[in-house]
């Protein structure tokens, strides 16, 4: 039974639709294959999972679009929250990004 979502192939994370147990599998679809992978920590209802590794830096992706930069290294499985990511911004004044720590 799945219990995470994926909404676009090029999302770094999937979003918990249940309260899932380290050690648990997580399964959500993508492209209409199904995924499996094990939860390395609880992760509360809605929250974010990794569905791969990411490194420091690199852009956090949810529902295709960039939600923030990882500000340390996230294992696959891992939860992707305001301990391991920064939020970026866009400047509506200047147009260049503001990092603001979350």
């Amino acid at each position: 039974m799945r219990n995470a979502v994926i909404i676009d192939p090029r999302d770094s994370v999937a979003v918990a639709i249940e309260p899932v147990r380290q050690g648990e599998a997580v399964l959500y679809e993508c492209e209409g294959r199904e995924i499996h992978m094990t939860a390395q920590e609880d992760i509360a209802i809605y929250h974010k999972i990794a569905v791969r590794d990411i490194i420091p830096g690199e852009p956090v992706v949810k529902y295709g679009e960039h939600i923030g930069i990882a500000s340390r290294p996230i294992q696959k499985g891992g939860h992707v929250h305001t301990h391991n990511l920064e939020s970026r911004r866009e400047s509506l004044e200047t147009g260049t990004e503001e990092e603001k720590g979350i």
